[in-house]
């Protein structure tokens, strides 16, 4: 991408221009254009203005964002692992799965596996082997 292209992208950009347009104007690729957009046109949202005062969700503490950065939501992995384990029903658990295990016929559900068979190490062992978990001697 030659030095006047790069310009007038940044011209039609500025002015309102779709990454579509400005890709059948210039005769480029549109995943191109977007490419170069992204690099030169910081999103809105995440450029901090001076006054924003953000907190962190667990303490309270006052969050330093960055531009070009991920949004921070807590101060530390400390406070992200106390908030989420305190709040288990915010997460979005969409792969549960319902099974009735091979050899005890209990019924049980597990997150992200959909090939489980057995609700637990034992009832496996016991199962696959013909003997309980306990080692023989």
């Amino acid at each position: 991408m030659t030095s006047t292209q790069k310009e007038t992208i940044i011209l039609l950009r500025s002015n309102g221009n779709s990454y579509g347009e400005i890709a059948v104007q210039m005769g480029l690729a549109r995943d191109a254009v977007i490419s170069f957009c992204r690099r030169h046109f910081p999103r809105q949202d995440r450029i901090i203005h001076d006054g924003d005062q953000e907190r962190c969700k667990q303490c309270g503490a006052e969050l330093v964002q960055q531009n070009n950065m991920k949004r921070r939501v807590f101060c530390c992995d400390e406070c992200r692992v106390r908030w989420w384990s305190e709040h288990p029903e915010m997460i979005k658990r969409k792969a549960i799965y319902t099974f009735v295990c091979e050899n005890c016929g209990k019924e049980f559900s597990a997150y992200g596996n959909s090939g489980r068979k057995y609700c637990c190490h034992e009832c496996y062992i016991e199962h696959r082997f013909g003997c309980s978990g306990e080692p023989s001697i």
